[in-house]
């Protein structure tokens, strides 16, 4: 097995996790393969993301990297789904004051900002003893709503399983429309949640009609 070496790390970023930037005092470390874009590497990790890393090694460094941005995103849906929801005036301001409900209101913001921040956080370069490993482009997402997604594939599905879309239906409207109106996309995908497939389908060929004009 080859030698592990660990990437260079910035000084201010020694303690954090290179996946999440959480603190951390723990290693994951990847064997290169003859398929792999780069050698074998250490990278910092907190033990949740070292967990989750373990499990999703997949071709490279950065493949795994999405993979573990992608699980984060399952495991905190729920806290990520408090700023679709809300906002903070909007929490601070509401009149929850029972025992669960007041504790929900004085923490949720701060739930929905650790996870929106770890999904979020860049990591940094790849660089092994001085040299910067190309990232091959993996280092492009999709961001909507404060929220950095790995790709425009995981916000479509984030939204389809937190509203109970027709992923198939919002995919194609975003197709249709671009990535640059998928606001506009998830209303309409909002709109006819509960609509017949012909009645979907029209709403497509619509759209074409409008952007063929």
């Amino acid at each position: 097995m080859s030698t592990v070496t660990p990437i260079d790390t910035p000084f201010d970023k020694r303690h954090s996790c290179w996946f999440c930037g959480e603190p951390c005092d723990r290693h994951f470390e990847y064997h290169s393969e003859v398929h792999t874009p780069h050698p074998s590497l250490a990278v910092p990790a907190c033990g949740e993301c070292l967990a989750l890393a373990k499990q999703h090694k997949l071709t490279s460094i950065w493949d795994c990297r999405v993979a573990v941005k992608d699980a984060l995103m399952r495991i905190y849906a729920k806290h990520l789904a408090i700023g679709i929801n809300w906002t903070e005036e909007e929490l601070a301001e509401s009149e929850f004051s029972c025992n669960v409900f007041g504790g929900f209101k004085k923490s949720a913001w701060m739930m929905y900002q650790i996870a929106r921040d770890r999904i979020n956080a860049p990591g940094w370069p790849i660089v092994l003893e001085g040299i910067t490993i190309d990232d091959q482009g993996y280092s492009a997402g999709f961001e909507f709503d404060g929220v950095i997604y790995t790709s425009l594939h995981a916000a479509i599905h984030y939204y389809s399983s937190q509203f109970c879309l027709d992923p198939r239906f919002f995919a194609e409207l975003v197709r249709l429309l671009g990535r640059g109106r998928f606001n506009y996309a998830l209303k309409l995908a909002r709109i006819h949640i509960a609509a017949a497939k012909e009645m979907k389908q029209q709403v497509l060929a619509d759209i074409k009609a409008e952007l063929a004009s």
